[in-house]
């Protein structure tokens, strides 16, 4: 917990106070005998009875011990060096005493430089004969001293002792001090473990915040209110009690919570949903409690749970283990601190989700969380505020066009977005730039949605040109066709998973989906099995992508969109099933056989006519695929130009990786070898590229 000042309540001998330790019943925390202004009062229990006699039992032992041993004593390791010392007269005559353990005599002063008192050592069976060893050689001058009972007694029950006194000690101690303050070892768990930011250290503001304009206006009347409420109470208007923020990841929630934050001058109270719960009943409920007794002391403030569905899902659902359910008591405490038999004026709550579906209609409904503040992903207009707030913090180069990015990364969240930024400046740092460049930003965004580019891998000149011929038929359909969205660039370098990719750009985002772009996507997307088919006689498992995506769009088609007209406009898709055991299915089994046979034609329909189309424009396709056996990767106007005949007229890969060897060995001092015609069959990454 971090310090704040407040004005409002002060200690007796200083004015500031600890957010998160409130006076109770007028007790500062100068209080005399509580400790001092960092501790809480009663920080240390009274022993009691039992502590006591515990103590006194183990001293007595103690004092036993040491005065069983007596003076310390030198060892003998025999039984022959004490007859020794005796013979030769250096031990004391009538000094020597057996006993349970062994035999202790006392020595002439100055005979032994290491002590006065000699002991030699038997085992537990020997006393008896060396009683008799003793007797003969001190002619029965000696005393048998037997140990005492209660001694062996106490010695025997001192493993026990120790080991109830090390139970009380931890245990009982921290019992008893829990109800005095955290400094108990079980004190702590019914804490809350939130966060406290103020105003200068969360360092975000909404100035950081870009792409989620209505989501910021809407917060901003919550600042407006804390900052000024009287101004809205004039017309008997009340503070809102929660706003629940809802949106995809990475869309910027809470990012937006700690502009709040930054922006509000009050206390911020940050915590997870999952901080709440532990593996002890009623931790979670107990939390709850806490923060909120904290938050009232602290009015105005504002309270921030994000991902709040890990305790706040619906009751009563999925499977329980026993009649106790640790979620549902803190979800119950939280309904009750918000809305229930006490008021929470001054205190307003925002929560954070990406699964608004699961949350419980008790948690969601007006009086609680009065407002639901959706925070979608950005549009194009949004996405180029992002990259500008972002790119603030790198060094770009002259020829960056954010635009440009912003118009080629639809469907990106803000989290994707920061992340590309990020990606170009480490790979411009890499390449030993001076800034970051346009082509760096490109690769990051591929890198983002596609996985890095695996340059170095080898393969071989079939397979090679199977990708080629393949990304060629989906290049192909997607620039002939009007409907879908316009072609971006083609590549065969393996990026990610995927051996080659087609890249598509849309002039703009879409809110929805028509049925012409559908019919030219299932077309595109089934562009690659054709050609490589017909190109090589066979097929290859490159197409598990396409087939997947095509079987789901053309479901979704049937089942949620009403686009079959045999199955008219119905819906059949299930709900959301991730919060039950057992799938739903609201039709029959003639229902289901009709929706397979719909979804079937649709796929054979878009198959079909990419078939006919590509044997219209197989000549293209050879274009296509045999440039890019020999430049790897072609953009949109490289492909057009191909499609027209017209020849591309720039330097392959082999022509650049010579003239890079070209210029290695000139630098070197070294003849310039003879250049090597280009192999049109060369596998990608079998050499190493220019950077």
């Amino acid at each position: 917990m971090s310090d704040a000042p407040n004005s409002n309540r002060r200690g007796r001998t200083n004015g500031t106070q600890r957010q998160d330790e409130p006076s109770r019943n007028g007790e500062g925390p100068n209080r005399p005998g509580s400790g001092g202004p960092n501790q809480p009062p009663n920080l240390r229990p009274s022993r009691g009875l039992f502590g006591f006699v515990t103590i006194l039992t183990i001293g007595f032992i103690l004092f036993l011990m040491m005065s069983s041993m007596g003076t310390q004593a030198v060892p003998l390791s025999t039984w022959q060096e004490f007859r020794n010392l005796y013979e030769t007269g250096k031990i004391k005559d009538g000094t020597v005493e057996v006993r349970d353990t062994g035999i202790v005599a006392e020595t002439v002063p100055g005979k032994l430089p290491e002590g006065g008192v000699v002991m030699f050592r038997f085992g537990p069976g020997d006393k008896d004969f060396f009683l008799k060893q003793v007797d003969e050689l001190t002619k029965g001058r000696f005393v048998v001293r037997p140990s005492s009972i209660w001694t062996q007694i106490l010695l025997s029950l001192l493993p026990f002792l120790i080991i109830i006194f090390l139970l009380w000690f931890l245990l009982f101690r921290g019992l008893r001090s829990a109800a005095g303050g955290p400094g108990g070892m079980l004190g702590s768990f019914g804490k809350s473990r939130h966060r406290l930011a103020m105003k200068e250290k969360t360092g975000v503001t909404f100035a950081d915040v870009a792409g989620i304009d209505e989501a910021k206006d809407e917060v901003q009347e919550i600042i407006e209110f804390l900052k000024n409420p009287k101004r809205f109470m004039r017309l008997g208007g009340r503070i809102p009690r929660g706003v629940l923020l809802t949106g995809d990841p990475g869309c910027g929630k809470t990012l937006l919570a700690k502009a709040i934050a930054g922006e509000a001058d009050v206390p911020f109270f940050s915590i997870s949903g999952s901080d709440f719960v532990e593996m002890f009943v009623g931790v979670g409920a107990s939390r709850v409690r806490d923060l909120f007794k904290q938050a009232k002391d602290s009015a105005p403030c504002i309270i921030f749970l994000d991902e709040i569905d890990a305790v706040g899902r619906r009751r009563g659902g999925g499977f329980t283990t026993g009649g106790h359910d640790e979620r549902e008591q803190t979800l119950n405490a939280i309904l009750v601190e918000m809305d229930g038999f006490s008021t929470s004026d001054g205190v307003i709550v925002i929560a954070s989700t990406n699964r608004p579906d699961v949350l419980d209609p008790a948690l969601t409904r007006p009086g609680r969380f009065d407002r639901q503040v959706s925070v979608p992903l950005p549009d194009v207009k949004g996405r180029l505020e992002i990259l500008q707030v972002h790119a603030k913090k790198v060094k770009l180069g002259p020829g960056v066009n954010l635009e440009r990015l912003a118009k080629a990364t639809p469907m990106f969240s803000g989290a994707d977005l920061a992340a590309i930024i990020n990606e170009a400046a480490i790979s411009a740092t890499l390449h030993n730039k001076d800034f970051v460049e346009q082509d760096d930003l490109e690769e990051a965004r591929d890198k983002i949605k596609f996985g890095r580019a695996k340059k170095s891998r080898v393969r071989e000149a079939d397979d090679n040109k199977l990708t080629a011929y393949h990304e060629a038929g989906h290049a192909v359909l997607q620039a002939v066709l009007p409907d879908g969205d316009a072609l971006h660039k083609v590549t065969i370098i393996p990026r990610g998973s995927a051996g080659g990719a087609t890249f598509s750009l849309p002039e703009r985002d879409r809110m929805g989906y028509g049925l012409k772009w559908l019919g030219a996507t299932l077309r595109v997307a089934c562009g690659g099995r054709i050609a490589e088919a017909k190109a090589m006689g066979d097929v290859s498992s490159g197409a598990v992508s396409d087939i997947a995506r095509v079987t789901q769009i053309a479901r979704t088609m049937v089942e949620e969109w009403g686009m079959s007209a045999k199955l008219g406009f119905i819906r059949y898709a299930a709900a959301d099933t991730r919060e039950m055991f057992i799938p739903e299915r609201a039709y029959s089994d003639d229902t289901a056989r009709v929706i397979d046979e719909e979804v079937k034609r649709i796929v054979s329909e878009a198959y079909d006519d990419a078939s006919r189309l590509l044997d219209q424009n197989w000549d293209k396709v050879v274009a296509v695929a045999e440039a890019l056996l020999k430049y790897e990767t072609l953009d949109a106007d490289e492909v057009h130009r191909l499609m027209r005949g017209e020849p591309l007229g720039k330097p392959t890969i082999s022509d650049l990786l010579a003239a890079e060897a070209r210029k290695a060995r000139e630098a070197a001092g070294a003849p310039a070898a003879p250049s090597q015609p280009e192999s049109p069959d060369l596998p990608p990454g079998a050499m190493p590229r220019p950077a």
